[in-house]
């Protein structure tokens, strides 16, 4: 029960903190409306410090599917968890949601852009372009999962120190590979905010790109697994 908890309190800080600071960027009338990429980047490497430091200790701070599935076929993590760790994650995902939803809830009512509005809760592509698209996705992924074992060692889990190493990494991947897709590299971080975009009452939302939501689930997920083949055969 407390990786399940711990799961889903760590991610929702991720998601709170990490979507937060996109509504802070793109909806109207923030305090940081407008104040680019570099700030969303060092918001999300933020978002994963803290989130990773508080659920270290207790589950290990997978905070992501694509890490939790790398690290049992690297055989660093017990399979029979995995259903238990991911769905935490999605769930903490949700919740995270929904308070950033009702943080900026007067800023959500002054903005008419239905896309600004989906990017706080979810990714999607600058230039639309399926095998690219999921490719730069299987990239990052790849990248965040490789790091993390090196990060880890020979332990099956993350624990507190590794807070700081783990958010470079993230800020990395954010400043080098996130242009093109906004790097998801994480299906709880992408598949639980967008059902709340899908389910709260948002004035001027439009659709939930549905079409799109499968590559930032299944693209992180090949990545991590990539990565985990690769570290085995090392």
């Amino acid at each position: 029960m407390n990786n399940f908890l711990f799961e889903l309190i760590g991610t929702a800080f991720l998601i709170l903190l990490g979507d937060g600071v996109v509504a802070n960027v793109v909806l109207n009338k923030t305090k940081g409306n407008n104040s680019g990429w570099i700030v969303i980047s060092f918001g999300w490497a933020i978002a994963v410090f803290v989130g990773v430091y508080i659920s270290a200790v207790q589950s290990g701070a997978h905070l992501n599917p694509a890490v939790t599935i790398g690290l049992a076929m690297a055989d660093k993590f017990d399979w029979a968890l995995v259903p238990i760790y991911i769905s935490g994650q999605i769930a903490g995902a949700m919740i995270g949601a929904f308070l950033v939803w009702v943080t900026y809830k007067k800023h959500f009512d002054e903005t008419a852009d239905a896309s600004a509005i989906l990017a706080v809760f979810c990714t999607g592509p600058a230039i639309k372009n399926t095998p690219f698209n999921l490719a730069t996705e299987i990239i990052g992924s790849f990248t965040l999962v490789f790091g993390v074992f090196f990060i880890t060692g020979a332990d099956v889990k993350l624990g507190s120190l590794d807070a700081l190493p783990v958010a470079i990494l993230v800020l990395g991947i954010s400043l080098s590979l996130g242009g093109p897709t906004g790097s998801a590299i994480n299906p709880a971080r992408d598949l639980g905010p967008r059902i709340m975009h899908y389910i709260l009452p948002i004035q001027n939302k439009g659709n939930s790109n549905w079409t799109y939501s499968w590559i930032p689930v299944l693209g992180p997920i090949i990545g991590g697994l990539l990565a985990a083949f690769i570290f085995k055969v090392l």
